[in-house]
C-alpha cells in the first residue's frame, strides 16, 4: 500500500513540474517576442527617419543642387535610407509570416493559392475573377496592401481577364 502510494506521489510531481516547465517556457516566449517587437519598432523608425532626411534634402529639380557639399549630403542621405530599406527588407524576408497565428497563416496561404488561381491563364475569366475577389476578401483585416499594388494586381488580372483582341 506504502508502495502504491509513493508511486502516485512520484507521478504526481512528475506531471507538477511539466507543468511547471511549460509555463516557464511560455512566460519565456513571451518576454522574447516582446524583446524582438521592441527591435523591429527600433528598426522601422531608422528606416523611416533615414527616409525623411532624405526626403527633406531631396531638391525639386536637379539645377536646385548648387554645391558639391549638398549634393554629397544628399548622396549620404539616400545611401543611409538604402541601407535601412535593405536591412528592413531582409529582416521581413528572415521572419516571413512568424508573427501570424497558425489560422493567419492559414489565410495568407489560401490568399497567396487564389492569386495563383487569378493570374493563371487556364483558368475561366470567371474563374480568375472569383479566386481575386476571394484573395481580397482572405487578406482584408490581415495585411494592408499598398493602393500601387493593389491596381497593379487589379490590371494584371483585368489584363488577363480581358486580352486585348485583334481588329478584324
Amino acid at each position: 500500500m506504502v508502495a502504491g502510494w509513493a508511486r502516485q506521489w512520484s507521478k504526481a510531481s512528475e506531471r507538477r513540474h511539466r507543468r511547471r516547465l511549460e509555463l516557464y517556457k511560455l512566460k519565456n516566449q513571451a518576454v522574447q517576442a516582446e524583446q524582438a517587437s521592441q527591435a523591429q519598432v527600433a528598426a522601422l523608425m531608422a528606416a523611416h527617419d533615414a527616409k525623411r532626411e532624405a526626403d527633406g534634402l531631396r531638391p525639386a529639380t536637379p539645377e536646385e543642387m548648387t554645391t558639391a557639399a549638398r549634393l554629397a549630403e544628399y548622396r549620404a542621405a539616400v545611401h543611409s535610407f538604402e541601407l535601412a530599406f535593405d536591412v528592413a527588407e531582409r529582416e521581413a524576408k528572415r521572419i516571413k509570416d512568424s508573427n501570424f497565428t497558425g489560422p493567419e497563416r492559414q489565410r495568407l496561404a489560401t490568399a497567396r493559392k487564389l492569386l495563383n488561381i487569378a493570374s493563371d491563364n487556364a483558368a475561366t475569366p470567371a474563374e480568375r475573377q472569383t479566386a481575386y475577389k476571394r484573395a481580397r476578401c482572405e487578406l482584408d483585416g490581415l495585411i494592408v496592401l499598398p493602393e500601387a499594388t493593389v491596381a497593379a494586381l487589379e490590371v494584371k488580372i483585368a489584363g488577363e481577364l480581358n486580352p486585348p483582341h485583334a481588329p478584324e
